[in-house]
């Protein structure tokens, strides 16, 4: 068996290219429920999924009660149910193919902002091309790479919808913090001036009364 000539590299390396998608989550608002549907092609696929919850509406409101959510498979069945998460990352493998529902529920009294991704890993070079034996080997390892790819950008997308979440948390952290020193400050000038003010009441009458 010869090794994959340069043709064969090419030729595989243009398949590689050509099925690679970005990954990209949907940002949606929610009020008390939201559902969304994805068609899973092939038995024994791999999930991925992510959600984080970004902000809620109230520019004062910031709680870790989290959403729940309910994934279905083709059939209705359970899959997983998850209650009051801020954010979570996992991967199930779909017994059967068809499509599955993801089913969010907001218990907040707010607007949530969610960021949702899901991601479905199935290799399938050996079904679309003509098998041969110096493209089987290549296409393996082409397989492990795209579907490797696909991990690392699925990761990156969860860590940016993290990394925004928090970033917009220690925001508002930030600007109760000032706002509570503002009260706190002028809490303490507006009991100073009413300190003073009853103690010159006090010297007045006082003074009154020595002089009668």
């Amino acid at each position: 068996m010869g090794c994959p000539s340069f043709w064969h590299v090419l030729v595989a390396m243009l398949v590689l290219f050509s099925s690679l998608r970005a990954v990209s989550g949907i940002r949606f608002v929610i009020d008390r429920e939201e559902c969304f549907s994805h068609n899973v092609e092939y038995d024994g696929d791999t999930v991925h999924v992510s959600f984080v919850v970004i902000k809620s509406d109230s520019s004062w409101h910031y709680s870790d009660n989290g959403v729940d959510l309910l994934v279905k498979g083709p059939s209705g069945d359970q899959i997983h149910d998850f209650h009051d998460k801020i954010s979570e990352k996992f991967e199930f493998v779909a017994h059967r193919k068809g499509v599955h529902r993801f089913c969010f529920t907001n218990k907040s009294p707010y607007h949530e902002t969610i960021d949702f991704d899901v991601h479905v890993g199935h290799y399938s070079f050996h079904d679309e091309h003509a098998k041969d034996e110096h493209f089987n080997p290549l296409l393996d390892q082409i397989g492990k790479l795209e579907e490797a790819l696909y991990n690392i950008q699925f990761e990156q997308h969860w860590l940016e919808a993290q990394t925004e979440r928090q970033a917009i948390v220690n925001d508002l952290m930030s600007r109760r913090a000032i706002h509570k020193a503002f009260f706190e400050s002028a809490a303490l000038i507006g009991a100073s001036v009413l300190q003073v003010y009853l103690l010159r009441r006090l010297f007045e009458r006082k003074l009154g009364m020595s002089r009668v």
